[in-house]
């Protein structure tokens, strides 16, 4: 019996052990070859990091022969441009092409780390690559010690990817050194680039045959599969521009704070903290100053004072200052492409000053402030007597009505008393001439 198993389980484990893997690129029905396509227009932020991740993944599934990224950036991040390069050279099974296009674009500051990090290096006619200075990517005036030490870094980091892809690395050094940028044309002839296509087609018709990590790319007639961004990155990338961020911390501090001096508004409390844990989730992905959500919090502090301590618009004005200053060195560490301009901080600044003057110090007043309506607005007010008040009995005149009242001493009809408090339908009263 044991041998007869033996020889019926023979062909199956020879079968199974002589088909081989399908390690083919992926095809079409008629047999063409697919390339997969990205395309980045803007700077380079933990969102472009998830875009270009989840680009590879969907190249890796489709065995497509390479990964194509159209390229035009004045910059970015630098911790996001660091994710991106270790990306690209740990790709060993998927090539990478990145493509500086349409004509006129760049891959300026973080795009020339990316641009030459890839496996083949390509730009569109009168584009340009290079000013990879630190501070245009860190952002933010550092002290001479931090800066020599970013610009030292940079250096290294961009003369490393240089010499890993056999390209230019004293150029390479140039760009962070010095600011360098350079056309298409001229990167093309110094090799800082590997070719020059005016389109995607001919880049496909360039790059065919090229060995990347022994596979030859067969592109000459590939069909591209363009990956958009979904919903969740375009969503996050709009979160993640300093104007948005700007906006929601002010709908944040708008929200609580009149959620605190309105309770029961319900609406304005959600809209703040949904703003907040936005801001805050922002804020997890992006360099954000601390000093500068330091001097907004004064700022609400300041405002928040006025309305108790009236000092003539003295607590409202450094209350301003330091929200306008907050506001401006919230983003002080972003690249110069994620700048915010003063056009979105002078307005930020006087819509929350006037928001402070107005609803806010009204508010917190009306909270602390004495009742308008109802039985207790009576409290303290003066009353007609009527009709004799002793500790039992007695009646009074106040605001068109008659109310029933008592004293602990005897009050005579047509003298004026003052009411202490009121139980049910019963005020009890005393003499002005006592309270005075």
């Amino acid at each position: 019996m044991r041998h007869l198993l033996c020889i019926m389980l023979l062909p199956m484990l020879v079968g199974s052990a002589t088909v081989p893997q399908d390690t083919t690129s992926a095809r079409q029905p008629d047999g063409t070859p697919r390339v997969t396509m990205i395309s980045i227009d803007g700077s380079i932020s933990p969102t472009t990091t998830n875009y270009i991740n989840r680009g590879i993944r969907i190249a890796k599934e489709e065995r497509s022969e390479c990964l194509i990224i159209q390229l035009d950036t004045p910059g970015g991040l630098l911790e996001s441009t660091k994710n991106i390069v270790q990306t690209f050279l740990d790709s060993d099974d998927l090539p990478i092409v990145v493509y500086v296009a349409p004509e006129g674009g760049r891959a300026a500051s973080a795009g020339t780390f990316i641009t030459m990090a890839a496996h083949i290096a390509a730009m569109a006619p009168t584009t340009t690559i290079g000013a990879a200075s630190p501070v245009q990517m860190g952002g933010g005036q550092s002290d001479s010690v931090m800066q020599k030490k970013i610009f030292n870094y940079s250096e290294s980091f961009i003369e490393s990817i240089a010499n890993r892809r056999n390209r230019n690395a004293e150029w390479a050094r140039s760009a962070v050194r010095d600011g360098e940028s350079i056309t298409a044309e001229k990167a093309l002839e110094i090799d800082v680039i590997d070719l020059i296509a005016t389109s995607r087609e001919e880049l496909l018709h360039t790059i065919d045959g090229h060995v990347i990590n022994g596979d030859t790319l067969n592109t000459r007639k590939a069909t591209i599969d363009e990956v958009p961004t979904n919903m969740s990155e375009k969503l996050l990338g709009f979160i993640m521009r300093p104007e948005v961020m700007l906006i929601l911390t002010m709908i944040a501090i708008y929200g609580i704070i009149g959620e605190v001096t309105n309770p029961g508004a319900i609406v304005p409390g959600v809209a703040g903290v949904i703003a907040l844990i936005l801001v805050l989730y922002a804020s997890a992905a992006m360099p954000i100053n601390i000093a500068g959500f330091a001097l907004i919090g004064l700022a609400i502090v300041l405002f928040i004072a006025e309305a108790f301590t009236p000092t003539f618009g003295i607590l409202i004005a450094g209350g301003a200052v330091s929200f306008f200053l907050g506001a401006l060195m919230l983003f002080q560490d972003l690249p110069q492409s994620m700048e915010l301009s003063w056009a979105w901080l002078v307005p930020a600044t006087i819509l929350t000053t006037l928001f402070f003057v107005w609803i806010v110090t009204e508010g917190i007043r009306a909270q602390f402030s004495t009742n308008q309506t109802g039985k207790e607005s009576m409290i303290g007010r003066r009353a007609q007597v009527i009709e004799q008040i002793n500790d039992h009995s007695g009646r009074v005149f106040i605001k068109g009505e008659y109310w029933n009242a008592v004293s602990d001493q005897v009050i005579e009809e047509g003298e004026e008393c003052e009411i202490v408090s009121i139980e049910g339908l019963t005020m009890k009263v005393k003499s002005v001439a006592e309270s005075s």
